[in-house]
């Protein structure tokens, strides 16, 4: 096994590797449980929720999201030797449930993530995905790690409460509630913080997991007492709730997955739908986003494991994005929207976890949450993202290596690094970074300096930013 996962080669131990894919799937099970909410409650063109049913069929979505997530996630450390784990991509859900769905059946809008999934592995194959990667200027690749850092930190505090859009304020984020934290679940997120910042400081081995665990029992405890409850929505909104499990000791440690949303998709049907340009659009709406996600994704979590090369490539490139485009068409063809990269495995190998084995044990998590989901479900949010802060934190340490004295790289690293957290949008800023980056260089006449490569995905970074009027002038 060591031989296999190179796991002495890169540095890292077996007991490091497990204790990683148990993070990673702590710190990401959570979407088990928001992808049925995501996509369970829209309905398609003909007024038909997701599985077929006439109401919400959430545990056939749960069991799928987990069935692809840990498949996925086994390729991704077998084929790939990589800690980094895939599930349905967060943002890319919400767009197929209610820009997608909305105009034609699930069964269409599942096509066209299978199609996107297939035209991202072709462009893969041929090459294509990997020379774009290696086409982008190393210091751009530290701004897009950094980011990301900055954005999987923000991600912790709103899940955590911490952070919240206000209703009808003058800003459009604030503290806790009305500026104040409010709240048992917060306080408990802001204690599991606290611990694990002490664990971390004073180099506990197994820090992130000792502290998501400790914090779920101090969870349950406090559940148990208050009865807090879920935060909900609409007239059952409860500002001070859990943001998405509640804790609670299960009744019940198994349940027997159904699989109703597996091969719920039409590979054409959205062109008879919605014609063929709105299809096409569609298509690279979500190619786009799936296709530079990932990129930024992998370089992050290699630079945080010390895994790139001097080019800031990670190993075995084209292996990762090949995983990373079947995962994204397996996602379709399970019914449970495209699957992609998490960031969140960053937490894992903040655990110390460098090679594939992590994944393995992640991915094997996942298809035992299928039948242990009671057990997955005491986890509160609240409990798993401190470890998003921490690794904000590593990941934003990269910064320095960044030349902010040379404004052709500054800039786009600058609009890089801030545009991810404040548009919620990896692929937002990695676009407006290059760009700004082609821009510049062409305005002070060293465009020969820049490869062809970013000026291609330069021009189509600007037609994706442009694609609701261009959408409105073609149809």
């Amino acid at each position: 096994m060591d031989s296999f996962f190179k796991i002495s080669e890169r540095g890292s131990t077996v007991a490091q590797e497990i204790r990683g894919g148990f993070v990673t799937f702590f710190t990401m099970a959570y979407i088990i449980v928001l992808n049925p909410l995501i996509l369970g409650f829209a309905k398609d063109a003909d007024g038909k929720f997701l599985g077929g049913g006439a109401a919400p069929n959430l545990a056939a979505i749960a069991a799928g999201t987990a069935l692809v997530a840990g498949l996925m996630t086994i390729l991704m450390g077998v084929f790939a030797n990589y800690p980094l784990a895939l599930a349905t991509g967060l943002g890319l859900n919400a767009f197929v449930a209610f820009a997608i769905a909305s105009q034609m059946t699930w069964a269409d809008a599942m096509g066209l993530v299978v199609l996107e999934g297939v035209v991202i592995l072709i462009l893969v194959l041929t090459g294509f995905r990997a020379a774009v990667f290696h086409a982008v200027p190393a210091q751009l690749k530290i701004a897009i790690s950094v980011g990301i850092g900055l954005f999987i930190a923000m991600i912790g505090f709103v899940d955590a409460g911490f952070i919240r859009r206000t209703a009808n304020g003058p800003v459009p984020v604030e503290l806790g509630v009305g500026g104040l934290l409010k709240g048992w679940p917060t306080f408990v997120f802001i204690l599991g913080l606290i611990l694990l910042v002490t664990l971390w400081v004073k180099r506990v081995k197994g820090a992130i997991l000792i502290s998501i665990v400790a914090t779920t029992v101090l969870a349950i405890v406090v559940e148990s007492v208050k009865k807090i409850g879920p935060m909900g929505v609409g007239e059952d909104f409860n500002a001070t709730g859990w943001n998405l499990n509640v804790p609670a000791f299960p009744k019940t440690f198994i349940d027997v997955p159904h699989f109703d949303t597996l091969g719920e998709f039409n590979l054409l049907g959205s062109f008879g739908s919605i014609g063929t340009v709105s299809a096409l659009l569609l298509i690279f709406t979500l190619m786009l986003a799936d296709f530079f996600d990932t990129m930024g994704t992998m370089t992050a979590i290699g630079a945080e494991a010390g895994l790139l090369d001097e080019e800031g490539t990670p190993p075995n490139t084209q292996k990762i994005l090949i995983v990373d485009s079947i995962a994204a068409a397996a996602g379709g063809l399970a019914g449970v929207s495209s699957n992609t990269s998490y960031i969140e495995s960053a937490s894992g190998v903040g655990e110390g976890a460098k090679t594939g084995l992590a994944s393995l044990v992640t991915g094997v998590l996942f298809l035992l949450s299928m039948v242990i989901a009671p057990l997955v479900n005491i986890i509160p949010s609240e409990a798993a993202v401190p470890a998003l802060i921490l690794v904000g934190f590593l990941m934003m340490q990269q910064v320095k290596e960044v030349d902010w004295e040379d404004l052709e790289i500054a800039i786009p690293a600058f609009l890089t690094i801030v545009l991810m957290p404040f548009t919620y949008s990896i692929t937002v800023g990695i676009g407006a970074g290059f760009v700004a980056y082609t821009l510049i260089k062409l305005v002070r006449g060293k465009s020969a300096s820049v490869h062809p490569l970013m000026w291609l995905i330069s021009v189509l970074f600007v037609l994706y930013f442009a694609i609701d009027p261009i959408k409105s002038l073609l149809t």
